[in-house]
């Protein structure tokens, strides 16, 4: 190691051998992402341990990837091996959304085109659900950031549920209308059994039992806007039958995308009803 690395590396130094830009570092230091090793009381000027560029490399890899700054720092948090877990539910999560774009893009080309697309049909079932105990968080979200936002708070419940019993069910409670131009607050819940405990905003709570209509979709479309046909289709059924809609609609989530093919039951839209 040379004198001037013993001495500790000046921030144009340390951003040419990292490939952070000056203005990238200041800003990972104000977010604490990576703050220098040491800062001249006096000069107020930043050095950064050889030590560093590691994890300065994997900032700058992972944010060419478009990942945010929140969830930088969470994959780099832990071990290696917790990075690695991570990482692979975050990249999970942009595969699901690209996907879902992907289904968009195509139903919008044969609209425009003015060609016929086919209208699908859903059959519409009732139930009875019983009180369910669920660990849930909430967040507002848009539509272009709904399947990164369900991804990653279903897993930080699923992480805090460590020790209970779940199952690859999962809902998604819509407490307001979720668009490409607005946000809505979100609940992802997940039901399980055994013992927990409410952790930072993740609340335990008891789902009360109800009655449902719910129709089931697959997966090749799980995606916005041709999702939204389940959607119209319940509410008629609801409407018709004189109900009433006495809590959020929802979306219950039957299995992970990457586990089932693309024409297998995937999601209920669910509402439910009162007389």
């Amino acid at each position: 190691m040379t004198v001037r690395e013993l001495r500790g590396l000046t921030i144009g130094e340390f951003g040419r051998r990292s490939g952070l830009s000056v203005k990238a570092l200041r800003l990972y230091d104000l977010s604490g992402l990576l703050p220098p090793a040491e800062v001249d009381p006096a000069s107020g000027y930043r050095r950064y341990a050889v030590s560093q560029l590691d994890r300065a490399r994997r900032i700058s890899l992972l944010r060419r990837l478009d990942m945010p700054l929140a969830v930088v720092a969470e994959v780099l948090a832990g071990t290696d091996e917790e990075a690695v877990v991570r990482l692979d539910r975050w990249w999970a999560a942009q595969e699901q959304a690209t996907a879902a774009k992907r289904g968009s893009i195509g139903w919008l080309r044969v609209q425009l085109a003015a060609a016929t697309q086919p209208a699908m049909t859903y059959e519409v079932h009732r139930r009875a659900v019983p009180e369910t105990k669920v660990a849930s968080l909430r967040q507002a979200t848009d539509q272009q950031g709904l399947a990164g936002t369900i991804h990653e708070l279903q897993w930080r419940v699923r992480d805090q549920l460590a020790g209970a019993t779940t199952t690859a069910e999962h809902w998604v409670i819509y407490h307001g209308f979720v668009t490409p131009d607005s946000e809505a607050t979100v609940e992802v819940c997940v039901p399980f059994t055994g013992p927990a405990e409410p952790a930072g905003t993740m609340v335990i709570r008891l789902e009360p039992a109800h009655t449902e209509l719910y129709t089931t979709v697959a997966r090749d479309d799980c995606f916005y806007p041709r999702i939204m046909q389940a959607y119209d289709t319940l509410a008629r059924h609801v409407d018709a039958e004189g109900l009433v809609r006495n809590a959020p609609v929802r979306e219950i989530y039957l299995a992970d995308w990457h586990t089932i093919a693309g024409t297998d039951p995937f999601v209920h839209v669910a509402q439910p009803v009162g007389p």
